[in-house]
C-alpha cells in the first residue's frame, strides 16, 4: 500500500500577489507603490494609465467620476491584470468604493490592499506641491467624500501617510511579509 504524504504549505503553488496601495488623490500611492515595486521586484501598475482622455478631462476640469463613468476604466485594469499568466504586481489605484475593490480580490491574485491615509489638510499640501497631474486639489473634497471606508475587509491594512516614505515603506514590505 502506497501512502501520500500530506501536502504542505511549502509544495502548494502560492497564488501571485497583488498589492494594493490605495487612498484619495495626493496620497501618495504612485511614489509608495513604485517603491514597493522596485524592493519586492514585482510589475507595477498605474491605474491612471488606463483612465480614458476623456475621463481625465473630466476631472481636470475639476468634476468627479461617476461610477458608471468609472466602469470602462475598472473593466480596462481588470482585464490588464488578469490576461496571460498571472504575476505578483502593485497596483496605484484610489479604491474608493468597496464593490469596485472586491473586483480585484476575484482575480485569482493573494491580494492585500493598503490604505494610505492623512488628514485632508495633508493631503492637500502634498496636492499643491506636485505638477503635471491631471487631478486639480480642487477635487480633494469629493475624493473623501467617495471614499468608503475599509471596514472588516481582512486582506486591508491602513498606513497614515504623514511619516516619511522610508517607514511607510518599511511598514509596507511588513505586510507583504506576512502574506
Amino acid at each position: 500500500m502506497q501512502s501520500v504524504e500530506p501536502v504542505s504549505s511549502k509544495t502548494k503553488p502560492q497564488k501571485p500577489k497583488l498589492i494594493i496601495v490605495m487612498g484619495v488623490s495626493g496620497c501618495g500611492k504612485s511614489t509608495v507603490g513604485k517603491q514597493l515595486a522596485d524592493e519586492l521586484d514585482y510589475e507595477f501598475i498605474e491605474a491612471d494609465d488606463f483612465h480614458s482622455v476623456a475621463a481625465k478631462q473630466h476631472m481636470a476640469n475639476g468634476i468627479p467620476l461617476t461610477d458608471s463613468m468609472r466602469e470602462p476604466w475598472l473593466e480596462r485594469l481588470t482585464q490588464h491584470l488578469a490576461k496571460g499568466k498571472l504575476v505578483d504586481s502593485v497596483l496605484a489605484y484610489s479604491g474608493l468604493r468597496r464593490l469596485h475593490r472586491q473586483l480585484f480580490r476575484e482575480l485569482g491574485f493573494n491580494t492585500l490592499f493598503i490604505h494610505l491615509t492623512a488628514e485632508m489638510d495633508t493631503i492637500s499640501h502634498r496636492m499643491s506641491q506636485r505638477e503635471g497631474h491631471f487631478m486639480p486639489e480642487s477635487m480633494l473634497v469629493s475624493q473623501f467624500s467617495a471614499m468608503e471606508l475599509p471596514k472588516a475587509e481582512p486582506d486591508m491594512i491602513s498606513l497614515d501617510v504623514s511619516a516619511d516614505l522610508q517607514h511607510i515603506c518599511k511598514s509596507a514590505l511588513a505586510a507583504v511579509a506576512l502574506m
